[in-house]
């Protein structure tokens, strides 16, 4: 009979396991405390739109948060309902789609802001700002490791 050994590097998994969870705790928490009515992904939407302070296609959306064009199409659609975000065709290209940021989405996004500050600002007060600053250079690196490999997922799957 086969020794059932695990083959993980145990520092990988344990990092990425308080990764999960925290991600997963950080989220449950968050969605409480939004206003009524709003979702995480809604307020990403709007965060990425009013720090881009430019129109996006629902494509472009879609690639930047890593979810299907379908996904994204619906939850443009469910701030567009909100009066959350414009939409307006593309006057060169019918096909397509651009998204903006309303005066009224600012707004739900400055209100989601001060609904979220007080948990993320008490989580970051108790584990002490400066060891969050010197954790911040890793979890980017990480990061930015994980978006180039979906980039290029995306590329080598749109060929095929």
């Amino acid at each position: 009979m086969a020794e059932n050994k695990d083959p993980g590097d145990p520092l990988s998994i344990a990092l990425f396991s308080e990764m999960f969870m925290a991600d997963q705790l950080a989220r449950a928490r968050l969605a409480k405390a939004l206003p009524k009515g709003m979702e995480l992904s809604h307020f990403s939407v709007l965060n990425h739109l009013a720090r881009a302070n430019a129109e996006r296609t629902p494509a472009q959306l879609a690639r930047a948060f890593h979810v299907t064009r379908g996904a994204m199409t619906n939850t443009v659609s469910k701030l567009e309902w909100a009066g959350y975000v414009h939409v307006r065709p593309d006057w060169d290209d019918a096909r397509r789609k651009f998204v903006s940021i309303s005066a009224t989405g600012r707004k739900a996004r400055e209100a989601a802001i001060a609904a979220i500050y007080p948990i993320i600002s008490e989580a970051v007060e108790a584990v002490g700002p400066e060891r969050v600053r010197n954790a911040l250079p890793v979890i980017r690196e990480i990061r930015r490791r994980f978006d180039e490999e979906a980039t290029q997922d995306e590329g080598t799957s749109s060929r095929s």
